[in-house]
């Protein structure tokens, strides 16, 4: 029973949110917010900062590709495993996301995920630029709801399992 009040929460507060601020105009920079959490942004981060910093970079190197080690195949089991119907496919004939989402299932969002992780490395790490990386993570966060490819809840499971995942590498690398 609360799991249903807990979904219906979460489906009412999606609504809410996209109705307010995911239109079309605001599409574009959620599109592109959402793409610097891609896959291959965070490959290109850690070869400039080899690049850039040298064996200064390789600590952060190493815990941000453990993290990542331990998220990806997390993600993907829990994706599998709740097999969440994304929002468009829930409200099917009533609702149309800004894009098409890459896969299935909605819970949890892998962007997200992968935003948290960088942002729980840069919290170990550097610190300081937590002024930066945390308002991105939370965009990117923000984004996939108002792309209309995630519920709030999938966003605040990608963010935990992002930061459970950085937690559980940093004790395995450094215990």
């Amino acid at each position: 029973m609360k799991l249903a009040r807990l979904a219906a929460f979460d489906q009412y507060f999606f609504s809410w949110l996209f109705q307010r601020f995911g239109s079309s105009t605001l599409a574009p920079l959620c599109l592109y917010c959402s793409r610097t959490a891609d896959g291959p942004s965070y490959a290109l981060l850690a070869f400039l900062l080899l690049l850039l910093q040298g064996e200064a970079a390789l600590e952060f190197i190493l815990l941000l590709a453990v993290a990542y080690a331990i998220e990806l195949p997390s993600y993907l089991l829990l994706k599998n495993l709740f097999r969440r119907a994304r929002p468009a496919e829930l409200w099917q004939g009533h609702f149309q996301p800004h894009i098409l989402p890459s896969d299935r299932f909605s819970l949890p969002s892998g962007h997200t995920a992968g935003a948290f992780v960088l942002l729980g490395v840069v919290a170990i790490v550097a610190p300081f630029w937590l002024i930066v990386v945390f308002p991105w993570a939370l965009c990117v966060g923000l984004s996939r709801i108002l792309l209309g490819v995630h519920f709030p809840g999938d966003v605040c499971a990608g963010a935990a399992l992002g930061l459970l995942a950085v937690l559980l590498a940093q004790m395995v690398l450094f215990p």
